[in-house]
């Protein structure tokens, strides 16, 4: 494993066909280009731990847990407006929180961050040490899931749960965008693919999906070799829709509809809602593909320590049991499922 700490070179594709097999982190991410064999495959995702869905039920299941701490962004906005945050409101706030720490140069800010703590106690000033400290822990923890567990992006466990969809060229339809990551490895992964990016935030088009790094590998396949290929974000042929995906006035003509983190931010009551966005847009034997994240006391852990830069609107944590028996109510097939190190993963069909 390599580690860049100094910045980038100019050259916009660092990356070949020869770098296949490394790995190498970045001051705000992991560069994975790693392969797994099948013999490796159960370390990076654990699928179809249920031979019939029919049989599954809530009782055996349970419910999901809803993430209470809320950021205090949200909860100081209430105080002021003395009402609950709006979906939109709540849904900017977020997507502007969660993007500047995907933007943190993580060694630097971390060195930073250790300085301001060791000053902190020179105060006797108990709010600020408090202060200190905790950025240090949020900076530590963003560093080892994101950087060092590449657990929000996790490219070889989404590669895992992506790969074997019976597509060429396919047209895929991301609902709920952000940054647009699992569409472009879709992208690589089944080359040729026509992208169209929706999300109901025009800061997900202005400012996360423009500043995801140019640099980033992903690893795909060479149609015309057989053979693993290295890809960019502009080798991919893009859309990106600024809309409440209630508007959008597609038919059933894609042949793959994409959400990630989207089925947990809403209540039971609407959840049959959102499997229907996912049905609608479908060619006939296309493929909903979705995650959300684990129910896991890791994960209960993160969402309580990065409640300020997470927490903005509603959100469960599922186990994939509960997230497949959502859809499979909702009337389709799960053709795989499985969970990954911090997602859960359904690749589905309706019914």
């Amino acid at each position: 494993m390599l580690e860049l700490k100094t910045t980038l070179p100019s050259l916009i594709r660092p990356y070949s066909e020869a770098d296949i097999g490394k790995t190498v982190k970045h001051p705000s991410y992991r560069a994975d280009l790693r392969k797994f064999s099948e013999k490796e495959y159960n370390k990076f995702v654990t699928l179809n731990t249920v031979r019939d869905w029919s049989q599954i039920s809530w009782k055996d299941v349970g419910r999901p847990y809803e993430v209470k701490s809320y950021a205090k962004d949200r909860t100081d906005w209430e105080e002021k407006h003395k009402m609950e945050m709006d979906p939109h409101t709540s849904w900017t706030f977020f997507n502007k929180a969660f993007h500047e720490w995907f933007m943190k140069d993580v060694p630097e800010e971390t060195d930073t961050a250790k300085k301001e703590f060791i000053n902190s106690l020179r105060t006797f000033n108990t709010g600020e040490v408090k202060q200190a400290l905790g950025s240090i822990v949020q900076l530590q923890l963003w560093n080892y899931v994101h950087r060092i567990q590449d657990g929000v992006w996790d490219p070889r466990g989404k590669r895992a749960l992506f790969e074997g969809l019976d597509v060429q060229k396919p047209r895929i339809l991301f609902l709920g965008a952000a940054e647009g990551y699992e569409a472009m490895q879709l992208g690589a992964m089944y080359p040729g693919a026509e992208i169209v990016m929706v999300d109901y935030d025009e800061y997900c088009r202005t400012n996360r999906f423009p500043d995801f790094p140019e640099h980033y590998p992903f690893l795909g396949e060479n149609p015309s070799t057989g053979q693993h290929k290295v890809f960019y974000k502009n080798d991919f042929q893009i859309e990106y829709i600024v809309d409440d995906i209630r508007n959008l006035d597609f038919g059933r003509e894609f042949d793959i509809v994409l959400s990630v983190g989207l089925l947990e931010h809403f209540p039971d009551e609407y959840k049959h809602e959102v499997a229907d966005w996912h049905r609608r847009f479908l060619k006939k034997g296309g493929y909903a593909v979705m995650t959300t994240p684990r129910k896991q006391i890791r994960s209960k852990i993160y969402y309580r320590i990065m409640a300020d830069v997470m927490n903005h609107t509603y959100r469960e944590l599922m186990t994939v049991k509960q997230m497949g028996l959502y859809m499979y109510e909702s009337g389709f097939d799960i053709l795989k499922h499985g969970y990954i190190k911090v997602h859960n993963g359904l690749v589905c069909r309706p019914r």
